[in-house]
């Protein structure tokens, strides 16, 4: 099994890997999403986002994104096959703050009601939602280490909980563990 992917070359090795696992595990609606070029490569991804694409990004959600996930959108701007009820991780034309998309306020709303004073309420106020499917993908700007890494949590609205991980990396090793466990 490949490490935790650190730098760009680390990251296509990887995402080649990963692409492999998913197309062993994948159910037939998913695979009837992936061209056959997809499934003879195992590429299951666009070509790199340009360093001006992910400045734009970072622009126009005011902040600078965590270096893994910087790395791994200079390798692939998005990508399809991801484990559990994760379908896509957003390529940068979609990654958003979590409170500016429909389900976010939905979800800040319902966490924030006076009985609750959930905790959640302040990481969907906070979060940048990186993917999605039936689960979530965040990352947390509030929660970030020294080396700008944020913490990076799923979310499983069906149950109401979060899973904290250290950073994108770990969270996207994480589905592939769970993938090639469960295949």
């Amino acid at each position: 099994m490949t490490e935790i992917p650190g730098d760009a070359a680390a990251w296509r090795a990887y995402l080649s890997e990963y692409g492999a696992a998913f197309l062993r595990t994948a159910e037939d609606y998913q695979l009837r999403k992936l061209t056959a070029e997809q499934c003879e490569t195992h590429w299951l991804g666009p070509g790199p986002a340009s360093e001006q694409t992910i400045a734009a990004t970072e622009a126009r959600l005011g902040t600078r994104l965590p270096p893994s996930l910087r790395t791994f959108l200079s390798v692939t701007d998005g990508w399809y096959g991801v484990g559990g009820w994760i379908e896509l991780v957003h390529p940068c034309r979609e990654i958003d703050w979590l409170r500016n998309t429909a389900s976010g306020e939905r979800l800040i709303e319902l966490y924030s009601e006076a009985d609750r004073q959930d905790e959640l309420a302040d990481l969907f106020r906070n979060a940048l939602m990186i993917a999605g499917g039936e689960d979530l993908w965040l990352l947390d700007p509030t929660d970030v280490r020294p080396d700008g890494e944020w913490a990076a949590h799923e979310f499983e609205p069906k149950y109401g909980e979060a899973e904290r991980y250290a950073d994108f990396s770990a969270l996207f090793h994480a589905s592939m563990l769970l993938m090639t466990e469960d295949g």
